[in-house]
């Protein structure tokens, strides 16, 4: 251990005295969900909980993604955590474990939506169509984010939901495998761009192809870099990529 060595005032001179440095503090154990808000909940009478999260608030491309998940609790699948903390063949093994064991709703909020509503509403609308989807109806959601949704039951926001409630952790994983794939569909479908490695996200590849290729009916339009590119190539879009971005997408 490093030592400091201070000098104080004595009755005979100064006097310099050694301090021990201060430790620094360990590094905090990392955070994994747990079932603790939905056994309390259970215990409380309410039941099925599920969870719901959302994927692709913040490319410049491609769908945003919801999903809902009620969890069996007498069938959790081992490993759940926020996808971001997974990788891709984690995230695939436990998608497959999630719908083997589990109620799942998903819903897809198009490109269109998203340039029409905002982000924003256009994720709200998601979560709460996910949790429509579900083929058995929750007495209570659990969201991640601050905001609530429709539910049609009770619902509670939760800041960091994926990293501390299990059913939003799972929630995480299926929207998160569920967009990637998608977006691995607009990769094949529009060589140049990368899609199917950075999933639509303003990485450096992505913003130099959007500028030397110009924008896909895939684009957000309202988002700032895709509406520079636009406007630097004095077009709107091509209209008619619509009817196939619908199809491909959902509504």
């Amino acid at each position: 251990m490093s030592r400091n060595t201070v000098q104080r005032p004595g009755k005979r001179g100064t006097v310099r005295e050694s301090t021990a440095a201060p430790r620094l503090p360990l590094g905090e154990p990392p955070i994994r969900p747990t079932f603790a808000r939905e056994r309390a909940a259970i215990k409380r009478g309410l039941f099925p909980v599920a969870g719901c999260d959302e994927a692709g608030r913040g490319p410049l491309a491609g769908p945003v993604v919801a999903a809902a998940v009620i969890l069996d609790p007498n069938r959790i699948p081992r490993g759940l955590n926020d996808s971001k903390k997974l990788t891709a063949i984690e995230r695939e093994r436990l998608y497959e474990r999630i719908f083997a064991t589990s109620e799942v709703g998903v819903a897809i909020g198009s490109r269109a939506r998203i340039d029409r509503d905002n982000i924003r509403r256009a994720s709200l609308w998601a979560l709460a169509r996910a949790v429509a989807a579900l083929a058995v109806r929750p007495r209570l959601v659990f969201v991640d984010g601050i905001d609530r949704i429709e539910a049609g039951c009770d619902c509670e926001p939760v800041v960091y939901g994926d990293a501390l409630v299990l059913s939003i952790a799972a929630a995480s994983i299926v929207a998160k495998v569920v967009r990637d794939r998608l977006m691995m569909q607009i990769g094949a479908a529009h060589p140049g761009y990368g899609f199917e490695r950075h999933m639509g996200y303003a990485v450096p590849e992505h913003c130099r192809a959007l500028s030397v290729l110009g924008p896909t009916a895939h684009h957000r339009r309202t988002f700032a870099p895709v509406a520079v590119a636009y406007n630097a190539r004095g077009d709107t879009g091509d209209e008619r990529c619509d009817d196939v971005v619908r199809d491909l997408l959902g509504p």
